[in-house]
């Protein structure tokens, strides 16, 4: 099968990748199956390994094939599967867990003790078939199509979590605010107007992307390089603050917003990642504000997200690459040149 492979770190994204025959994958325990991919989504997060930023998180073994937003047709499944069967369409949870250790007994999935995660551990989607097991996989509704939804495996799911985590802070008329409507942005811009009655401002320097912050819900947009966002949002909020902050930036600039439009007791919940949180202990205190980190989102979220979808509560805007323009893809992400997410379709 064809594969796109990463052999050696660079931030170079023009030939990042090489398109390469390999071995199609085959199950090799009771609970794996097997996927045929219609649809992997390119992520930021693509990009940040390419760069060798995962190796001092996560163990990686070059060559690999990258791709965790993952989505197709179970073409072969382990004597022991029962969830799923071949012929059956599903999305896949970005990470292959053990459902034994006591983080998933507690359904945090994502910090199973042995975890495998395709494409920053393991070989991922970026090819026509992909290995994963049994509990990773979330079947399909009929006519919810597997290329459109493949983003939701991770940015989809990673938003969700986030937003899900603020609105049980937020209350019918509280504020919150949305920095960056970009892939993951209005993914979890929708996600908030769809589960809260909260008030929503969204910040972009694009006024396209503010044009489309108002379109799918945003009560309230500010364009942080034309504006002074801390003072915008302090007369939107009347002086109070946003109760709930979702970064789906996370650089240096948009962590730093915290101590200025965050209301007391609020928390800035950080997505987007990058850059750092340099802030005195004391505006923490004073404010008594906490930033809270977002790492992608429970197998349960990525059912109840894909129930939305289902619904009509949350589209995704997304564009479709082949497998052999994979590089482009990457380039163009990191020069800001794609809006929504873009899907290889191998």
């Amino acid at each position: 099968m064809q594969a796109a492979r990463l052999h050696e770190y660079t931030d170079e994204m023009d030939a990042a990748l090489s398109i390469e025959e390999i071995d199609r994958p085959v199950v090799d325990a009771a609970d794996g199956i097997v996927v045929e991919v219609e649809g992997a989504g390119w992520c930021q997060t693509d990009n940040h390994v390419v760069e060798g930023m995962w190796t001092e998180y996560v163990p990686q073994e070059l060559p690999m094939t990258l791709g965790h937003e993952n989505a197709g047709t179970v073409v072969e499944t382990g004597d022991g599967v029962s969830a799923v069967a071949e012929g059956q369409q599903v999305i896949c949870h970005p990470v292959m867990t053990c459902g034994i250790c006591r983080s998933c007994r507690l359904g945090e999935d994502m910090y199973c003790a042995d975890l495998a995660f395709p494409g920053l551990t393991t070989d991922g989607g970026f090819a026509e078939y992909l290995r994963t097991n049994e509990r990773a996989a979330v079947p399909l509704p009929d006519g919810v199509d597997p290329i459109d939804i493949a983003p939701h495996a991770d940015a989809g799911i990673t938003a969700y979590h986030a937003a899900k985590k603020a609105v049980s802070e937020l209350n019918p008329g509280d504020h919150a605010v949305v920095i960056g409507v970009g892939g993951l942005g209005h993914i979890g811009l929708q996600c908030l107007a769809a589960t809260s009655a909260a008030e929503i401002t969204a910040l972009d320097p694009k006024e396209g992307a503010l044009d489309l912050a108002t379109e799918l819900g945003a009560h309230h947009t500010v364009n942080p390089g034309s504006e002074d966002a801390a003072t915008e949002i302090e007369a939107i909020t009347d002086g109070g603050g946003a109760q709930q902050v979702l970064d789906f930036v996370g650089a240096d600039a948009t962590t730093a917003l915290a101590p200025e439009i965050v209301a007391a007791g609020g928390d800035h919940h950080v997505v987007g990642y990058g850059g750092h949180v340099h802030e005195p202990a004391q505006a923490l205190v004073d404010g008594e504000l906490s930033y809270r980190g977002t790492l992608v989102g429970r197998y349960t979220e990525l059912q109840e997200l894909v129930a939305l979808v289902e619904r009509g509560d949350v589209e995704l805007r997304t564009s479709r690459y082949e497998l052999g323009e994979i590089n482009d893809v990457a380039r163009r992400l990191e020069a800001g040149a794609i809006e929504g997410r873009a899907v290889i379709t191998p």
